[in-house]
């Protein structure tokens, strides 16, 4: 049986993601590069190329300049919620146009299209951990982390010091992926982070409506600084 190589999921949730894989492996074998036009082109998609420094640390530090006004964490909270809300939009947008293009129709195939689809354009591998719930309802679950993520990555070899998340981009990005998926609104929320000192980059994804009680209920079960679930 062939292994997984762009996500690890707990076993129940391999033969989803290995028919997953099948299909982002080949979306991107059309993967097309013109410079003689300025074109790169994936399915048939326009896509560009963005250096992973200038879309975290760069833009988050022009952003948070605008605010002058504003204390800390007021402006670190107005970059974290673009950057987020940025991000989830390019998610579910770009889920829908996948799934419309390589005809892909059940729910759950569609959620396990993005964690690879993710991993091959460059924002982070994904490993999702036992404890999640992919239900389609108000149930949903999803406890995950983001190994390599660009987000975290950037800020490291900037050699930039944080004292709180940085990963907004790839929780945005998931959860409007999965939201797209199962037609109902989700939202992550990264709360463990490479970047402030953390073991990983974590997340959490669940109904807007029930995100805080699940960090709360996940960090009654883990301290803030314990990694493990």
């Amino acid at each position: 049986m062939k292994e997984l190589r762009s996500v690890s999921v707990p076993g129940p949730f391999a033969d989803a993601f290995r028919s997953a894989e099948r299909y982002v492996e080949e979306w991107f074998r059309s993967f097309e590069q013109d410079p003689t036009k300025g074109v790169i082109t994936i399915g048939g998609e326009r896509y560009i190329l963005v250096r992973a420094a200038s879309m975290s640390v760069h833009f988050t530090e022009h952003i948070r300049s605008m605010y002058p006004g504003l204390e800390e964490a007021e402006s670190i909270e107005v970059v974290n919620q673009l950057l987020f809300d940025i991000a989830h939009s390019l998610g579910e947008n770009d889920a829908r146009n996948f799934h419309e293009k390589m005809g892909v129709t059940d729910p759950i195939e569609k959620l396990s299209t993005g964690p690879i689809h993710f991993a091959w354009s460059g924002w982070a591998f994904v490993d999702i951990l036992p404890e999640s719930r992919p239900s389609p309802d108000g149930d949903f679950y999803l406890l995950y982390d983001h190994p390599q993520s660009f987000e975290s990555d950037a800020w490291l070899a900037a050699g930039r010091t944080t004292n709180h998340c940085v990963c907004h981009m790839n929780a945005g990005y998931s959860s409007g992926w999965c939201t797209a998926s199962f037609g109902r609104q989700l939202v992550a929320r990264e709360i463990l982070c490479r970047a402030r000192g953390d073991e990983h980059c974590r997340f959490i994804m669940a109904d807007p409506a029930r995100i805080e009680d699940c960090v709360d209920r996940y960090f009654q079960g883990n301290g803030p600084d314990d990694s493990t679930p």
